[in-house]
């Protein structure tokens, strides 16, 4: 099931967008992918999640990601102190 959202646009502004070849289905979907990007962002919604909303696969929603300078994986400073105890237990483990 799907909920349908509408955007209303200034006669103008439309026609602006329109004239640069922004037709109603692509300002939805770029609509839709900009969302999806603040959303993963705001951590309001999971990679997964973000992806599913902005129409694209997962890696094309990574890529758009890179493309504006969104990190996939953004730790704290305490997970990622985690992340460095777990990996030097793994190697010590190995190593024995």
């Amino acid at each position: 099931m799907t909920v349908k959202a509408v955007i209303d646009l200034p006669k103008d502004i439309y026609q602006t967008l329109s004239s640069h070849g922004l037709s109603k289905k692509v300002i939805s979907k770029e609509t839709k992918k900009l969302l999806a990007l603040k959303c993963y962002k705001d951590k309001i919604l999971s990679l997964g999640k973000s992806a599913e909303l902005s129409g694209l696969t997962m890696w094309e929603f990574i890529e758009f990601l890179s493309e504006n300078n969104v990190a996939v994986i953004d730790y704290g400073d305490e997970q990622l102190k985690k992340e460095f105890r777990s990996i030097e237990k793994l190697r010590k483990a190995l190593k024995s």
